[in-house]
């Protein structure tokens, strides 16, 4: 292998190792390392990202959440200031997380989750019956 292909494969391993996906407000990279961040989209200072030990890490935290959940529950997992707010909306716009913006003051997301919502049709079911 040349040089040139070398250098070229390397960047094609680090371009597959580093994704970096952009939504409304937000943008979530996974990082070379394993670790992931959530910043804020096209900021450029520390205070407005957050850096995860892994995605699995942030999909951890989301399931600690409760059904509807707030900046507050966020900070209560010991993220602060205005993190807590940008967490709350990359967890709605990104779509692995099955959650959507239920109220903008306070800024509220709600979960969506498909087992709950064939639970309460059963639910529904069961009383018409």
């Amino acid at each position: 292998m040349t040089r040139d292909e070398a250098t070229d494969l390397q960047e094609a391993v680090g371009a597959a190792l580093t994704e970096r996906r952009e939504f409304f407000r937000t943008e979530g990279v996974h990082r070379e390392d394993g670790t992931y961040e959530v910043s804020r989209r096209g900021a450029d200072s520390a205070g407005n990202s957050k850096v995860f030990e892994s995605f699995e890490a942030l999909t951890r935290m989301f399931d600690r959440l409760p059904d509807e959940f707030t900046a507050d529950d966020v900070g209560r997992t010991g993220i602060t200031g205005s993190r807590r707010h940008m967490l709350v909306r990359h967890f709605a716009e990104h779509p692995q997380f099955d959650c959507g913006i239920s109220h903008r003051n306070p800024l509220t997301a709600e979960k969506t989750c498909e087992e709950r919502a064939s639970d309460d049709a059963e639910l529904v079911d069961a009383i018409a019956d």
